[in-house]
Order: C-alpha cells, then structure tokens, then sequence
C-alpha cells in the first residue's frame, strides 16, 4: 500500500496521543508496514520550552531512524515541528503545558505532530500542532 501524506499525519497525531504503552505497540504496528515513527513527552512553558522543543524532536527522529544526519533532513524536522509551534502559540502562550510530539515517516512523507493539555486551574484545555515536510527518499 501506498501512504499519502495525509495517512502519515494522521499517524503522527496517534504517536503523539499515545500513552507509553500504546506508543510501543503504535511503532511495533507501523514499522511492518514500513512507516518509522517516534514519540517524545514534553511540558513545561510553552515559550521558554521552544528550543527544548525543537532538540527533542530532532533528536527522537535521529534516534528512531527517520532521518539521517543531514541539513535537509534535519531542516525538515525543524520546519515541520516550528510549524506545529505556531499553530499551538496562540492558545498555550503562558500557560503550563503536557503533552507530547508524534513524529511519523514514510518514504518523502514527514510529519510532526504536537499534542498538548493546557492546565488552567481546574479545567483543561487541549490544543494540536501539525506540520508536514516532503523530504528526498533516503
């Protein structure tokens, strides 16, 4: 079967409201069907958090086998998760957040995807980032 960008997305927003266990049995699924995938937890304030953002998803996409060590491929990351960043800014700007980055490939198809809960006294509020790059086949 061929995976569309869409189907890849919709994979990252699964990693990345996924619980630990379901993450390990998520990248199990996936990898047979040749689509690699990471999960990393984040949290903390959203603006001062952003470089640690960006580092721990490069990382995990380093670490986990969807992109090697190059620009293109790093910069692609960056792109796609300061992307996901920007759709997330508006609602969760000084507030404390949890949550996690799905990140999921296959073949020129990458995406980052972030789930956040935003803890405003006793209610919670819940925001998504998606960001989508098309990278060379590896």
């Amino acid at each position: 079967m061929q995976y569309k960008s869409k189907d890849i997305a919709r994979i990252s927003v699964e990693m990345s409201m996924s619980s630990r266990d379901e993450e390990l049995e998520l990248k199990e699924k996936y990898l047979k069907k040749g689509i690699k995938t990471a999960a990393v937890d984040i949290g903390g304030n959203v603006v001062e958090s952003i470089p640690k953002i960006l580092e721990r998803t490069l990382v995990a996409a380093k670490r986990n086998g969807l992109i090697s060590e190059s620009h293109v491929y790093e910069g692609a990351v960056t792109g796609a998760t300061r992307e996901a960043i920007d759709q997330i800014l508006d609602k969760s700007v000084g507030f404390n957040v949890g949550g996690k980055i799905g990140i999921a490939r296959y073949h020129e198809h990458l995406s980052v995807c972030i789930f956040l809960t935003i803890g405003m006294f006793r209610l919670d509020e819940v925001v998504i980032g998606l960001g989508h790059r098309a990278v060379p086949i590896e």
